[in-house]
C-alpha cells in the first residue's frame, strides 16, 4: 500500500486531488490499460483502479524496486 500511495504522490504532482485530470496518468493508463482507459472521469478511474488493484499493486511494487536500484546505482 505504501508503495502505491508513494508512485502516485509522485506521478500526480498538481492533480493530487483529481488524479483522472492528469495527462501523466492518462497516459499512463492508456498505455497500461489501452482503449478501456481512454477519457477518463472520476467514476471510471475509481471503477477501473478498483477492479484492477491487483495488477496496480503489482506495479507499484515494481517501481518501487526500481527505485531503489536507482538509488542504490547513484550512490557510484
Amino acid at each position: 500500500m505504501l508503495n502505491a500511495l508513494r508512485y502516485y504522490w509522485m506521478v500526480a504532482k498538481g492533480y493530487r486531488l483529481r488524479p483522472w485530470r492528469s495527462p501523466y496518468l492518462q497516459w499512463r493508463m492508456e498505455t497500461f490499460f489501452g482503449a478501456e482507459a481512454d477519457k477518463l472521469d472520476a467514476r471510471k478511474f475509481l471503477h477501473l483502479m478498483w477492479r484492477e488493484r491487483a495488477r496496480m499493486k503489482s506495479f507499484a511494487a515494481w517501481a518501487a524496486e526500481l527505485r531503489r536500484a536507482q538509488k542504490r546505482n547513484s550512490r557510484f
